[in-house]
């Protein structure tokens, strides 16, 4: 797989059914291994292993309703209270992370209100912090650890 913009990692892989797998450690589960899936396997790890996230305060995947329909966010962070703290929203490395992808989270946010919003392809990190009694935001140099989302 491509290599990205986020430390070196090692992970569980394997062929099955003419297909690459990723072994997910938050679902516990093997996936199919897509360029999508490498950014996100890999921001996972770079959360908890750089950043202090608590494995078990992640969700990948979550769905939630949107408009009376279901979307799912690729990784929500929970902070005290079991209250969503960050999502992250992951795009394959060819991706490019448009204005498009900003307002796909920003839609997400409409529902889960959380205070950190990221966008990454593996290549390119974004991180912007809502103020919502000002209602704006503010892009920020680096994502917080985990400490700074509780």
């Amino acid at each position: 797989m491509q290599k990205l913009h986020l430390p070196d990692f090692n992970f569980r892989i394997r062929e099955s059914e003419n297909q690459n797998e990723i072994f997910d450690s938050v679902r516990k589960k093997f996936v199919a291994l897509t360029p999508e899936e490498w950014v996100r396997q890999n921001f996972i790890r770079y959360l908890v292993e750089y950043k202090n996230v608590p494995p078990s305060l992640i969700a990948v995947e979550k769905s939630l309703s949107l408009n009376k329909l279901t979307k799912r966010t690729d990784i929500v962070i929970f902070g005290s209270g079991a209250r969503a703290r960050m999502i992250v929203e992951c795009k394959a490395p060819a991706v490019k992370i448009s204005q498009a992808v900003f307002e796909q989270i920003g839609r997400y946010n409409m529902t889960l209100q959380v205070e950190f919003l990221v966008v990454t392809n593996g290549l390119n990190h974004y991180c912007a912090q809502i103020d919502f009694v000002n209602n704006s935001f503010a892009f920020l140099n680096d994502i917080p650890d985990y400490a700074n989302l509780a």
